[in-house]
């Protein structure tokens, strides 16, 4: 049987989050759009979900809008504010997801604006003092700062990036799909403009998410068609998808201290025995940091040798789940860009390891067994 490592890729979708999808698969599948009684059941759990989401996040109903996902709604935001405020300096980061990076890179390939890269450290932390000079030089810029890195789990403060960006009249984004259900956010205290979920990252279903946007920041539909949403999404809402997602983070939040305690251990766990097992193993970013990292991921750099190319076909043939960085760049031909950002090494083997609450401390130990296995032989 599989020991599933790589719970910062997608998580398993809780057994609670199922049971309450199925009956909107099977008995309440009704267009939400639609007037007649069974197109007003659907409408009725769709508005529910939004009415809960926003308080679970302390924000308003209003501010809240259902997506496929992650990718989309940091597209969304990051596209509509730029037009609707005539941005044409965004502020980024070199270690941030694709779904960033891409779309910010390919709005400035054509013209639309220019990208800024904040300086980081060698273990991938913002230089806050850099992000001031970029501020001060751009004032009204669009930036993008995530919360908790995919790769190397370091955390953002957000609550300085943002209290720095309201100060200088910027629009600040953050991706907050690694920290929504895992970390305890409140949308009436941070100054964040915009910010993005994925519910298969917090035991959802997959192909559903939302997007914050702050009532005082008005921007516009990135997809044109329908009128769902408000006018700000076309196309007709995943209801099954919706009430999973909100059943998955009202578990989440719930059980937050006592999942993420558990979790935290396991990872300390992982951080002990690698120490013990693996001479010259080292952690990326600040990913062994208690405090300062996602609880969740931990990013393993190995002694150099000429067998790590073969590290994670190893671990799978042995019935570990786990990868070399996000599954999003999988297919990608080179390596990942957040070590390459933060100057690691391509010799060392690099392998990403992510918890959750359905793993066992059995579940580590044979993880780390089969590492020592591999160098020691």
């Amino acid at each position: 049987m599989s020991i599933y490592l790589d719970n910062a890729a997608t998580t398993p979708i809780d057994p609670a989050v199922f049971a309450e999808m199925e009956p909107y698969l099977k008995n309440f599948y009704g267009n939400p759009s639609s007037i007649h009684a069974i197109g007003r059941e659907a409408k009725a759990a769709l508005e529910t979900s939004r009415k809960t989401v926003a308080g679970l996040l302390n924000a308003s109903p209003m501010e809240i809008y259902f997506t496929s996902g992650g990718t989309e709604a940091d597209n969304t935001f990051l596209w509509s504010a730029a037009r609707a405020f005539g941005i044409r300096h965004a502020i980024t980061s070199p270690v941030e997801h694709h779904a960033v990076l891409h779309t910010l890179g390919y709005m400035e390939d054509l013209g639309l604006l220019q990208v800024h890269y904040v300086k980081i450290d060698e273990s991938g932390r913002i230089d806050f003092e850099d992000l001031k000079r970029l501020l001060s030089a751009y004032p009204s810029s669009l930036v993008s700062l995530m919360h908790g890195n995919n790769e190397i789990g370091n955390l953002l403060d957000l609550e300085q990036a943002g209290t720095l960006c309201r100060e200088a009249g910027a629009i600040f984004h953050s991706d907050t799909v690694q920290t929504v259900g895992h970390f305890p956010l409140d949308l009436q205290v941070l100054q964040v403009d915009g910010i993005a979920a994925s519910a298969h990252k917090f035991h959802g279903p997959k192909g559903v998410g939302f997007m914050y946007v702050n009532k005082n920041r008005k921007i516009d539909a990135y997809i044109h068609g329908g009128s769902q949403e408000r006018n700000m999404r076309g196309g007709t809402e995943n209801v099954a998808g919706i009430v999973g997602l909100t059943k998955a983070l009202e578990l989440a939040v719930h059980h937050m201290e006592q999942d993420s305690n558990y979790i935290l251990s396991l990872k300390g766990r992982m951080i002990s025995q690698l120490k013990d097992a693996v001479e010259g193993v080292e952690f990326n970013g600040l990913s062994a940091e208690a405090g300062q990292s996602l609880y969740t991921v931990l990013n393993v750099s190995l002694p150099p040798s000429d067998k790590n190319d073969m590290l994670l076909f190893h671990l799978d043939l042995n019935g570990i789940c786990a990868s070399g960085g996000s599954a999003c760049a999988s297919g990608a031909t080179t390596g990942s860009h957040v070590l390459s950002a933060i100057g690691k090494q391509e010799e060392r083997g690099a392998v990403r390891f992510s918890f959750s609450k359905f793993n066992t401390t059995e579940d580590v130990d044979r993880a780390a067994a089969v590492l020592k296995e591999f160098y020691q032989n």
